[in-house]
């Protein structure tokens, strides 16, 4: 070889050293026997092998390796067994007798059994067979045929610790990475969403309040939902628990009333001496019958009420009906409409019908004449504006007309409900409804959902 391509100018040789991958290369079947040599090598070449026999020897006690010195034929002329036999036919063999370094691998079958304690450097189940041609003057003078088994894996583990190290280091960094990354979208938000779970069923209110940090959008979505779920409930809750003093409140003056006067007519029928009489007993029957017709006129507001905060079920109708029913329900008040009355809505008949029956009532019983609506098309709602020309509302009880059980004509029958179930078929529906300012009477301004 040129000195300028030689490691080191100054050596006489260069080492090769085979690399061999059993996931790269093929591993062969063991390596086959010797054959008998078609003819004896020439006695030049048996000289040659004589003299490197023991240097062969001393090698072999330090590489730990199999040496065959092979002649332009393929016959062993130096080696401790085979000597006199061809190897020829062998591949890499036949490869370096061509002038092509070859190495391969193959199967090792021991040569006798192993030993109790078998270690990694001697009991692996394969050789590496390397053969190199010996070239003088442009001709294949000779092979040099070497086995071994290869390094352990515990030394290779050692040659490549520096990869295996930097190997683990970015192993533990990424799982840092991952770790902080998780505790920051999942673990701290998780943690956040349970404590304010906590502080809701102790009943903290602030505990509605947006999380500080969501992590992730799905994880951002599952916290709006369940916060606002749980707003939802509380809202109910409250509701319930409001509504429920309202209902016992309204209902506890009829029944007063309606005991009362049973019991002073039980006396007045047992005929004691403070008995009432005749025109009495008819009073004391009379406000039996009107609180009577109170606690009916309020269970059918609660039972509406039901219906109204009852889910829809995929509901459609056009007002133009509704208005014509309406008419009928109230034939003394003279009920004008106009605009877009052919347009569907996501509500039933009955329930609109509903909603502007309780209306024209309101305004009936504040002496109202004309009733007027109007219906204007706004895509996806139907913006309804219900006007009359009766009383006007009066600016402190304004921020109230819609709460349950209040009312101003509970001597004529008012149970105080009927806006409240207005809003509440409206709110059920999608839809809305608010009280609009006007100078006369009284104005709503009503959102149907388009169906």
């Amino acid at each position: 070889m040129p000195p300028n391509v030689l490691p080191d100018p100054g050596d006489q040789v260069t080492p090769i050293r085979p690399a061999l991958d059993l996931t790269a290369n093929d591993l062969l079947r063991r390596r086959p026997d010797a054959q008998a040599a078609p003819q004896p090598a020439q006695p030049a070449y048996v000289e040659i092998g004589a003299r490197l026999t023991p240097i062969i020897r001393e090698t072999q006690k330090v590489t730990l390796a199999g040496f065959r010195i092979l002649d332009p034929q393929g016959v062993v002329i130096a080696g401790r067994y085979e000597v006199g036999q061809s190897l020829a036919h062998i591949e890499e063999v036949a490869d370096a007798l061509h002038g092509q370094y070859r190495a391969t691998l193959r199967n090792r079958v021991p040569d006798r059994p192993p030993p109790p304690i078998y270690s990694f450097s001697r009991g692996l189940g394969v050789h590496v067979f390397s053969a190199m041609p010996v070239i003088v003057n442009n001709r294949v003078a000779g092979v040099i045929y070497t086995t071994r088994t290869p390094s352990n894996i515990f030394d290779h583990l050692y040659q490549e610790r520096g990869k295996f190290v930097l190997a683990g280091l970015a192993v533990i960094l990424g799982t840092i990475a991952i770790g902080l990354v998780f505790s920051r979208t999942i673990t701290l938000p998780m943690r956040e969403l349970i404590d304010r779970a906590a502080r809701i069923g102790r009943g903290d209110r602030e505990a509605f309040r947006p999380l500080r940090h969501y992590g992730t959008r799905e994880f951002a979505q599952l916290s709006h939902s369940f916060l606002g779920m749980a707003e939802q409930l509380a809202r109910r809750s409250d509701y319930i628990a409001t509504f429920s003093a309202h209902l016992t409140h309204e209902l506890k003056s009829p029944l007063t009333s309606i005991k009362g006067a049973a019991e002073l007519l039980q006396d007045s029928f047992q005929g004691k001496p403070e008995g009432l009489t005749p025109a009495e007993q008819k009073t004391f029957i009379a406000n039996i019958l009107s609180d009577t017709q109170r606690l009916e006129a309020m269970a059918q507001r609660l039972r509406e009420l039901a219906r109204a905060e009852s889910l829809p079920q995929n509901e459609r109708t056009e007002l133009a009906p509704v208005v014509a029913d309406l008419r009928s329900r109230f034939p003394a008040s003279s009920i004008e409409a106009s605009g877009r009355l052919d347009r569907a809505i996501g509500m039933s008949g009955e329930k609109a019908l509903i909603v502007l029956s309780h209306l024209a009532d309101n305004a009936m019983r504040h002496k109202a004449r004309t009733i007027r609506l109007e219906a204007v098309d706004e895509r996806t709602t139907l913006l309804v504006t219900v006007s009359n020309d009766g009383e006007p509302i009066s600016a402190p009880n304004r921020d109230r007309i819609f709460d349950a059980f209040f009312t101003t004509r509970r001597d004529q029958g008012g149970t105080g409900m009927g806006l409240a179930i207005a809003r509440a078929v409206m709110a059920s529906h999608g839809g809305s409804i608010r009280l609009k300012p006007t100078d006369e009477g009284a104005a709503f301004e009503l959102q149907f959902p388009i169906a």
